[in-house]
């Protein structure tokens, strides 16, 4: 008998390793909803060009007409056009909310590969139709309208989908701050979408539409050939989210001070020897079954105050710069991108921190309490100069954008591999849908709330947006004690101290 053939060195390290899937998820998750956020962009980009100043263009070349508003695009030429982009926006927004809850709970149930990848494709579609509104001369409000809801529908593939796959790879030690780095797709996103926009919003404002809408499309193609779900689906070892036994410990666990060991903190070989098991035994969590892990209630109604402020951000900004700084279009639309540069920095920071101190409730807590005076000084002194409006931006888009990263990500992936949860895999979709559902409310009702008190002063926009800030703080007041007395206790029981 012939000995077997070894199998050379060189083709085994040509084998992709759990670190090489992990960093591939990591891609094109962060490729997906980057696109996502291009995709949504524009709107407000183009917000200035649908109803600009015409009196700066100079007479009616038409020389038919006397408007003031011969420039602007029907329907949203007469006086009323606040209302009506605030309904543009409200159009996707209350459609994302409603579609949101129930997304969650498709996304437990169905291949997220194939959910994340169709919901991009159709998001490209509708993406598209609202810029084709221009080429194909539409003037009329329902078009626009059905098209927003149903891309609001269409997108609430996304979140759940992304949250999942990345919590399915990634434990919990390190999660803040990967999962920090990870969300600044919303801000690249943004940024991107404000970029792509511009280019065309004064010449032809509907490809500001069209060329997210293609990007979307292709990306969604590529998550649909090369996205893997589950570590088990490549016989990787799953990542355990929870402290194992007292000797051998996953580098990546972190001890919990919610409860007990559960009982997911099982050896990773035990997982090996049967990987597409520990996916397929337990069932989907239900929606009240996941209203009952402690803190999702919590963070979810924070959520909404806090999503409401970020999202009268994303879709008020440029417009408001157009109507105090008097920059055009374009210039407007440039400099509301560093406001997602600095959500970039403080979704770094706030996981740095959450993971450092272990306090995710009481990073949010405190960036919320600093961000009421900064949106206050932004509004009376932001516009007082270039540097001035630059660093107001940055800060406070740190400081806006921080806690909603946390929560969105790094919080959301916790609570949805809770160890009350007893090793449930199939959570993280309907938790996170639930998060972000009813952030999505508040998300909605910023915007309205902007478009109906605006015409009151710009003033009242912002006392609005502080007030949601103290109320998104308040809300986490249980959390933020709890996690307090987790920090005494442990102080105690360092000192020599027994507590009861």
């Amino acid at each position: 008998l012939k000995p077997p053939i070894p199998v050379p060195e060189t083709l085994t390290s040509l084998l992709p390793s759990s670190h090489s899937y992990r960093g591939l998820t990591l891609v094109l998750t962060f490729l997906s909803y980057t696109s996502y956020h291009l995709s949504r962009k524009p709107i407000s980009i183009v917000k200035s060009q649908l109803h600009p100043n015409c009196s700066a263009l100079g007479p009616n070349p038409h020389n038919d007409s006397n408007s003031t508003t011969w420039c602007s695009w029907a329907p949203f030429d007469g006086d009323n056009y606040k209302e009506l982009f605030g309904a543009l926006d409200n159009a996707f927004l209350v459609a994302y909310a409603i579609g949101m809850f129930i997304s969650g709970i498709f996304g437990e149930r169905l291949p997220l590969r194939y959910y994340l990848s169709g919901g991009m494709v159709l998001s490209g579609l509708f993406t598209a139709l609202f810029g084709l509104g221009y080429f194909w001369n539409i003037h009329v409000l329902w078009y626009f309208i059905v098209v927003q809801v149903c891309n609001g529908l269409v997108q609430t593939t996304g979140w759940p989908a992304v949250v999942a796959c990345v919590g399915n790879w990634f434990g919990k030690g390190k999660r803040g701050l990967i999962m920090g780095i990870w969300n600044s797709h919303t801000s690249v996103g943004n940024i991107l979408g404000s970029l792509i926009a511009g280019a065309w919003v004064s010449s032809a404002w509907g490809l500001s539409f069209i060329v997210p809408g293609i990007i979307i499309t292709i990306v969604g193609i590529i998550c649909f050939f090369f996205l893997v779900e589950y570590p088990e689906d490549v016989d990787c070892n799953p990542p355990v989210h929870h402290v194992m036994t007292t000797s051998e410990k996953d580098p990546e666990a972190v001890i919990s001070n919610e409860g007990p060991l559960s009982l997911s903190g099982q050896s990773s070989v035990d997982h090996s020897n049967s990987p597409k098991e520990p996916a397929e035994e337990p069932e989907a969590i239900s929606f009240f079954g996941a209203l009952r892990i402690p803190g999702v209630v919590e963070f979810s109604l924070c959520l909404l105050f806090a999503k409401l402020v970020s999202y009268t951000f994303l879709y008020w900004l440029p417009l408001y710069i157009v109507n105090v700084a008097h920059f055009g279009a374009k210039e407007a639309g440039d400099l509301s991108t560093l406001f997602d540069v600095g959500g970039i920095l403080g979704g770094i920071f706030a996981g740095l921190i959450s993971d450092y101190t272990g306090g995710r409730a009481t990073t949010c807590c405190v960036m919320l309490v600093v961000a009421a005076p900064m949106l206050f000084l932004y509004n009376h002194v932001g516009q007082n100069g270039i540097g001035t409006s630059i660093a107001m931006l940055i800060i406070c888009g740190a400081l806006v954008n921080g806690p909603y990263a946390l929560i969105t990500t790094a919080v959301s992936a916790d609570l949805g591999t809770h160890e009350s949860l007893k090793g449930n895999a199939k959570a993280l979709s309907t938790v996170t849908a639930i998060i972000d559902g009813t952030g999505s409310v508040g998300a909605a009702l910023g915007p309205l709330l902007a478009g109906l008190i605006s015409p009151t002063g710009w003033n009242n926009v912002f006392y609005m947006l502080i007030a949601a800030d103290v109320l998104a703080c308040l809300l986490l007041a249980r959390v933020v004690v709890k996690e307090a007395r987790g920090w005494c206790g442990s102080m105690a029981r360092q000192r020599g101290y027994v507590v009861a």
